[in-house]
C-alpha cells in the first residue's frame, strides 16, 4: 500500500452529466492482498467464479490506471480508494465511526466484543482489517475482493452522488468504507449536502445506473437493484437534480446480466455497445417521469430502449452488437464483459482485449483498434488530445475478467468535463 504522502492534494467535485464526456477524476482500487485471501471454498460466497492470479490482475489494473493518467492528465485524476480511506482513518472520529457502524452492520460476527480494541488499532492496521478482515485481534472477517469493482459503490449524476445499498452481505462492508470516506475525508467536506443516502430495505448498485444526458438516466432492475431501489433513486433524482426522465430496463435476474452495464454502455454521443438478446426485447422498458407529488410517477411503456432513447435525446443512435452478429459469440463475449466499455472521452473507450469479435465490430464502425501497450508507448513522450479520431483500446484483462467485471465496473467517475 502507498504512503499518505501519495494522496493527491486536490479538491473533489461531483460532475457527471453523461457517460462519455472527457474523464476528469475517477476512484479505482488496484487489487491487493485481499484478493489473495479468496479460497476455493469461499469464492462463491464472496461472489467470485474463480481464483485469480493476483500479480497478473494487479499488472492489468495498473495498465488501465496508466491509460487514465495519460488521457486525463493532471495529478490527482486517478484516486485509489485505499489512499482515500487511509486519509479518512487519520481521524480518530472516523475510525470510531467505522467500527461502530460495522458492529451494527454485522451483529452476527460478534464484533461488538472487540469494538474498543478495533477502534484502538492504528490507521494502517484498521485499513488492513477493513480490506482483508484480518487483524492482531482474535477475530476474523471475510476479505473484500469485490472492492476492485468500485463502480458498484455509488453513482454520480450531475452534481450529486448516490451511495449504493449492496444486495449481498459480502459487499456490505464496501459501502461502509465509502461512507466513511465521504463523511470524514477532508476533500469531501464541501460536498456532503450533495450526497444521497437510500433508506434501509432497498438495494441499488452503481452498475445499474447510466447517465445518458443531464436530463435522462437509465436504471437497471436487476438481481442487484430492486424495484424499491429503482423507485427511491428515481425520486431522489427528480427532486434534487436536473433529471426529468428515468428509463427503467428490466433485466433477467441472473449473474450473466447482474447489472445494466454488463449488457449496455455508451461509447460516443450517438453509439452504444449492447448485448442484443436482452436489449432488443419488447416490453422490458418503463419510462418514469415526476408526478404531482414526490410519491407519484407518470409512466409510459416505450416499444424498446432504442426508440425511447432516440426520442428523449433527440438524435439517432447506433447500437453496436457485443460479439458481432453471431449469437454464440455474443453470449461468450458478454460473459467476459464485451459490452462493458468505459469511455475516457467521446469515442475513446477501453475494453478487454479477449473480446475479439466485439473489437472487430468496433473497427467496422470506424474505430481504430489499438492495444493499451501500444497506445501508452506511442504517447510516452507527448500528451494525448482526444477528438481527432475514434479509438477502441484493448486492455489485457485475462485475469481481471475472471472476476466478472469489465473496465466500467472497475471505475467510479466523480467528474467529467462537460462538452461545450
Amino acid at each position: 500500500m502507498s504512503t499518505p504522502a501519495s494522496v493527491p492534494t486536490v479538491s473533489f467535485r461531483f460532475a457527471v452529466a453523461s457517460e462519455i464526456d472527457p474523464l476528469q477524476q475517477v476512484i479505482v482500487h488496484t487489487p491487493g492482498v485481499e484478493l489473495e485471501l479468496v479460497t476455493p471454498e469461499q469464492r462463491l460466497t464472496l461472489l467470485f467464479d474463480d481464483i485469480l492470479f493476483v500479480e497478473e490482475a494487479q499488472a492489468e489494473h495498473r495498465q488501465m490506471c496508466a491509460l487514465f493518467e495519460k488521457v486525463v492528465g493532471p495529478e490527482g485524476a486517478v484516486l485509489q480508494i485505499t489512499d482515500l480511506l487511509r486519509t479518512a482513518f487519520a481521524s480518530e472520529e472516523a475510525r470510531e465511526a467505522f467500527v461502530e457502524q460495522l458492529c451494527r452492520l454485522q451483529p452476527e460476527a460478534n464484533l461488538q466484543a472487540f469494538a474498543r480494541e478495533l477502534a484502538a488499532l492504528s490507521p494502517d492496521e484498521l485499513l488492513h482489517f477493513a480490506l482483508t478482515g484480518q487483524s492482531p485481534l482474535p477475530l476474523n472477517a471475510f476479505p473484500l475482493p469485490n472492492l476492485l469493482f468500485t463502480r458498484d459503490l455509488a453513482a454520480v449524476v450531475n452534481d450529486h452522488l448516490i451511495v449504493s445499498h449492496p444486495a449481498t452481505a459480502a459487499r456490505a462492508r464496501e459501502s461502509l468504507i465509502l461512507r466513511v470516506i465521504l463523511e470524514h475525508h477532508p476533500g469531501f467536506a464541501g460536498l456532503r449536502e450533495r450526497i444521497i443516502y437510500l433508506p434501509e430495505g432497498v438495494t441499488f448498485e452503481g452498475g445499474d445506473l447510466l447517465v445518458a444526458s443531464p436530463e435522462v438516466v437509465l436504471l437497471g432492475h436487476s438481481e442487484r437493484t430492486s424495484l424499491g431501489g429503482v423507485a427511491h433513486v428515481a425520486r431522489a433524482l427528480f427532486s434534487r437534480t436536473s433529471v426529468r426522465h428515468v428509463l427503467v430496463v428490466d433485466l433477467p435476474k441472473q449473474r450473466a446480466s447482474m447489472h445494466l452495464d454488463t449488457v449496455f454502455t455508451f461509447v460516443s454521443a450517438n453509439e452504444c455497445v449492447v448485448f442484443p438478446p436482452i436489449l432488443h426485447q419488447e416490453g422490458n422498458v418503463l419510462h418514469l417521469m415526476a408526478g404531482d407529488t414526490p410519491e407519484q410517477f407518470v409512466t409510459e411503456m416505450p416499444p424498446d430502449l432504442k426508440t425511447a432513447l432516440e426520442r428523449l435525446l433527440d438524435r439517432p443512435l447506433t447500437f453496436i452488437p457485443c460479439g458481432g452478429d453471431n449469437p454464440v459469440h455474443q453470449k461468450r463475449e458478454q460473459w467476459t464483459d464485451g459490452a462493458n466499455f468505459f469511455a475516457l472521452a467521446p469515442g475513446v473507450v477501453v475494453g478487454y482485449e479477449r473480446n475479439h469479435y466485439t473489437f472487430e465490430e468496433m473497427r467496422r464502425h470506424g474505430y481504430r483498434v489499438v492495444t493499451a501497450e501500444s497506445f501508452l508507448s506511442y504517447y510516452a513522450e507527448s500528451p494525448f488530445v482526444p477528438g481527432t479520431e475514434k479509438l477502441a483500446i484493448k486492455l489485457e484483462g485475462n485475469e481481471l475478467s475472471r472476476g466478472r467485471g469489465g473496465p466500467r465496473c472497475m471505475t467510479l467517475p466523480l467528474a467529467r468535463q462537460p462538452l461545450g
